[in-house]
């Protein structure tokens, strides 16, 4: 049985290396909506995990495997996505010392 066009595009996102929260942001869906849709195209395929579910739409051609992506990309000139780095928040620390106008700019 094949995946429904959402399921599909959730799957091809994943084989490049997104997140369910990066997903979810990207098609303007909740996290949860994108985890269901997973699970699903699991159910659907008989994948076991979402791994399985990537190799069984490489195996079927629904996505291209990373080196025909790869190939393809450099044909048509186009550069491969890069995962941004994972940045931490920094806490804001003030003392008593700081002064009223130093506040603004911290709070800003």
């Amino acid at each position: 049985m094949d995946l429904t066009k959402r399921q599909a595009e959730i799957v091809s996102r994943l084989a490049d290396g997104m997140t369910a929260e990066e997903i979810a942001i990207s098609l303007c869906r909740s996290v949860l909506t994108v985890r269901t849709q997973v699970k699903q195209a699991c159910q659907r395929t008989n994948a076991r995990n979402t791994a399985h579910l990537i190799a069984i739409a490489i195996s079927r051609g629904w996505i291209a495997p990373l080196a025909l992506a790869l190939m393809l990309a450099d044909l048509h000139g186009q550069t491969t996505r890069a995962r941004q780095p994972v940045t931490t928040r920094q806490p804001i620390t003030c003392s008593s010392r700081v002064g009223r106008r130093d506040l603004g700019s911290v709070l800003a």
